[in-house]
């Protein structure tokens, strides 16, 4: 069951501020930063508050909540903001936190001067071999995908393109030509959408790339036959974007 709130509603918005004093005060403790990409900042911030609002508690939204009950989601290994995996590992050794809203300020500092553009470095109308070729990839960019698309409106191959998102971010923008929504944090219950296409190649997306792999890697170790993952997220893509529940 795909949970639907809205943000734009007084008690979420309310929370929503909490949320973002709650992230103030974790980079302050911590001596973070935030993302320099403003985008990556506020779709997790909107993520820590749903889970607020629907769990009681900000669990990492790029990971899935297991548990039904409050007593059950305790004994398991829960993420929490900001989780232990981040503080001890994913920061020191990356430089930010997997879902990449805390950051070292050095991390910040280099990737901004080697901010990668790849806006170039393919073209659209690829022939249906190296479209075949880019869906045997773990990852595929931006412009891939585009190219990916536009050969499926052709009749060139056939994939499925999952968003891994939140049903409030899939409302407010999604690339067009998304087939499902699987959102992380119902990722098990609206997976049997697609329990029946293991066959098929998936390509799957997110804000960032970070969920998106998470969940590529769980489809993997479901017998999913080929997910890709579009490395940096809906953030990256400049093709169509659409918009609104239909």
């Amino acid at each position: 069951m795909i949970k639907k709130i809205d943000i734009e509603s007084d008690e979420f918005q309310t929370q929503l501020e909490l949320t973002k004093q709650y992230t103030d005060k974790v980079c302050e403790n911590y001596n973070f930063v935030y993302n320099p990409e403003n985008d990556v900042n506020e779709s997790i911030q909107l993520g820590l508050t749903r889970n607020k609002m629907i769990y009681g508690k900000r669990y990492c939204p790029c990971f899935m909540v297991i548990g039904e009950t409050t007593e059950e989601r305790e004994k398991e290994d829960n993420r929490l903001c900001p989780c232990t995996p981040a503080l001890e590992k994913e920061i020191p050794s990356l430089g930010h936190c997997h879902c990449a809203i805390f950051c070292t300020p050095e991390y910040v500092k280099q990737n901004t001067q080697e901010k990668v553009n790849e806006e170039n470095q393919h073209s659209l109308g690829l022939t249906k071999k190296q479209c075949e070729e880019l869906l045997e990839k773990e990852q595929v960019n931006a412009k891939e995908l585009e190219a990916l698309l536009e050969a499926r409106e052709l009749g060139y191959l056939n994939f499925l393109l999952v968003d891994t998102r939140e049903w409030m971010e899939w409302v407010g923008s999604r690339i067009k030509g998304t087939d499902y929504l699987v959102p992380t944090t119902s990722f098990y219950q609206a997976l049997e959408q697609i329990e029946d296409k293991k066959d098929i190649p998936i390509i799957v997306y997110c804000h960032s790339g970070s969920r998106s792999a998470y969940c590529q890697k769980v489809m993997l170790n479901s017998n999913y036959k080929n997910v890709i993952n579009l490395d940096y997220g809906i953030m990256t893509y400049q093709g169509d974007i659409i918009s609104g529940e239909e």
